[in-house]
């Protein structure tokens, strides 16, 4: 898809906080590879084009394997993530997936018991962040193969 409309050049109030959002997010406690890889699996779900290649670029420029970025929509299988980025992915999924339903206490506990309440906060708005700009990417369609990864962040 062509881009309609490029939402973040136009940087309304609404952009801008989500921005806002996205930078205390990651100045946060949490691991920014975790979240990354966090990222790239909310736009799995979500099918967007434009988050994959950035957080796949953002990925790699920061060492992360091919193999844990290939294989994290297959968390639950694979040995080679730990129990925190699990339980962060299970939040992420079932925060992405609400449709109507409710995050049950099983949920909760699984996950609580590898994040403090900070981090559950933080991650919480991670996860609310990405898909954000999931849809607005969607919505409003992105130069997919475009984004370049920033020299600092390398």
């Amino acid at each position: 898809m062509s881009q309609r409309i490029n939402a973040f050049a136009i940087g309304n109030k609404a952009v801008n906080a989500l921005h806002n959002m996205g930078f205390q997010v990651q100045n946060s406690s949490l691991d920014n590879s975790f979240l990354e890889l966090m990222y790239f699996r909310v736009s799995q779900m979500n099918g967007c084009a434009f988050c994959l290649d950035m957080h796949s670029k953002e990925l790699r420029a920061k060492g992360e394997t091919e193999q844990r970025i290939f294989l994290v929509s297959a968390w639950r299988e694979c040995s080679f993530y730990t129990d925190k980025e699990k339980a962060g992915f299970l939040w992420a999924e079932t925060l992405t997936a609400l449709n109507g339903k409710e995050v049950n206490d099983e949920i909760y506990a699984k996950v609580s018991h590898h994040f403090s309440e900070t981090e559950m906060v933080d991650l919480t708005m991670a996860v609310i962040a990405i898909n954000s700009y999931n849809r607005i990417n969607i919505a409003f369609g992105a130069d997919v193969g475009a984004y370049q990864v920033p020299e600092k962040a390398m």
